[in-house]
């Protein structure tokens, strides 16, 4: 069943003289679209459609290790998106923001990477020639795998779903898979080439770094470490600082005129942190598919010139500098665990690993009869969640990076009580509820702003 989630007009963005910027977040599961317009009391969203791409595709070379989409499912739900406006607003939209999921990779060929056709609402394209996404949840890269890899010149450890991770497994494993194919990038890269007609793509520092072997300090990629190992420096994107334009459309994109700036793709981690943190002394805590714990770092910070692969805290280019890293819960649970203030059950609740720590899967301990109530095993599963993000960003490291309180988000955490108690003993600083991010609004926010 297709989701249909919109939040209709705050105000029109046919107001004379105002900006209005189009905001596109491509994540794992769904498609979101926002039309953010300036006023004089702040940015305001007008409208939000979003639509579940359900792009799941099977990848037989790897089996059930492999994470794989149908990036023309991605494009339909996107197309979706767009034509569920007002063409009078659409028609306002002089600026376009695109985030999308980090890490992944897909391929294209260059200058039959879509096929665009006209209809009565303005142009619009369907992928051609090109791959499926492989996302960053792919787990084809073995540590073994990994392990083979040369070491990058980067502060960021390379990953089983990080792009050139991902090229290096074809290369070695399926090389006559690259063969037709002449530019990658992540679907957020291929969308605004797609918008833009570039020949070759063009990739922020942010999707850059998250692809592995990329240095932040120098914005180049390891290309001699990669050329020694034989890797095809061709599919690497051009890359470019995160609030750039990558170029104007020429042509009109459902509706939106020819003309409209485009910006360079950015990664949704970061715009999901720009659309909420309003002060550098805020963390932002977001918990729903997956939990985050990010700080910003001082101005002027600059990461590791090595990785640490042990270390569970990674550090990801941001706008300003860095940013510092780290389904619906039943209510008979939540009810069960408020009324059971502590338990000696616990749970440590990494199912799929940490990044750093792949090994670590999940465990339950100190199992007695008398804790093994509803509420005993809601209240340890929520405890459990909450320290293990402390173990790897502990209280005192936000103490001494100066944050005076922690901003709270995600639907996990805003709808489960029991998180919230269990989040305010972990971390004694002052909660803010209800600081939702949304990718979406972050990258129209990012080219609402720019001058």
């Amino acid at each position: 069943m297709m989701a249909d989630n919109q939040a209709i007009g705050l105000s029109p963005c046919a107001t004379p003289g105002t900006v209005c910027v189009l905001g596109i977040d491509l994540g794992t599961t769904s498609v979101k679209a926002a039309l953010v317009v300036e006023t004089e009391q702040g940015h305001i969203v007008t409208q939000s459609c979003s639509r579940e791409t359900q792009a799941q595709a099977d990848s037989p070379a790897v089996g059930a290790q492999g994470m794989e989409q149908d990036v023309q499912r991605i494009i339909k739900a996107l197309n979706e998106c767009l034509a569920a406006f007002p063409q009078e607003q659409l028609q306002r939209v002089s600026r376009i923001g695109i985030s999308g999921q980090m890490h992944g990779v897909m391929f294209w060929k260059t200058n039959q990477g879509c096929k665009w056709t006209e209809s009565g609402t303005g142009h619009t394209f369907q992928p051609g020639e090109v791959s499926h996404l492989i996302t960053w949840q792919d787990g084809r890269c073995s540590s073994s795998f990994l392990s083979s890899l040369p070491q990058p010149q980067s502060h960021l450890s390379v990953a089983t779903g990080f792009g050139c991770a991902t090229i290096y497994w074809y290369l070695k494993n399926s090389p006559d898979f690259l063969k037709p194919f002449d530019a990658a990038g992540t679907i957020h890269d291929y969308v605004v080439a797609m918008l833009c007609d570039l020949e070759r793509p063009l990739m922020s520092i942010q999707n850059a770094a998250s692809w592995g072997y990329f240095n932040s300090r120098s914005k180049s990629w390891n290309t001699e470490i990669l050329r020694e190992s034989g890797f095809p420096l061709d599919l690497l994107p051009e890359v470019g600082d995160p609030g750039g334009i990558a170029g104007r459309m020429p042509h009109d994109w459902h509706g939106i005129p020819k003309g409209a700036e485009v910006g360079i793709a950015l990664g949704d981690f970061q715009c999901s942190v720009y659309s909420c943190m309003t002060e550098r002394t805020d963390a932002v805590l977001n918990i729903s598919t997956s939990a985050q714990l990010t700080v910003p770092m001082p101005l002027g910070f600059q990461p590791p010139e090595t990785p640490d692969s042990l270390s569970a805290v990674a550090y990801f280019p941001y706008f300003d500098g860095y940013d510092v890293l780290e389904s619906r819960v039943y209510t008979q649970m939540i009810n069960a665990a408020l009324a059971q203030n502590a338990t000696r059950l616990s749970v440590c609740p990494t199912v799929f690993g940490e990044r750093h720590m792949p090994e670590q899967l999940a465990s339950v301990t100190s199992i007695a009869a008398s804790e093994l109530s509803l509420g005993h095993v809601t209240r340890a599963l929520c405890h459990g969640i909450i320290q293990n993000l402390h173990s790897m960003l502990p209280f005192q490291h936000l103490k001494e990076a100066g944050v005076k309180r922690i901003l709270g988000s995600g639907s996990a955490l805003s709808r489960n009580e029991v998180l919230k108690q269990e989040l305010e003993k972990v971390f004694p600083l002052p909660v803010i509820y209800g600081k939702d991010v949304d990718a979406a609004v972050g990258a129209a926010m990012v080219m609402l702003h720019r001058r």
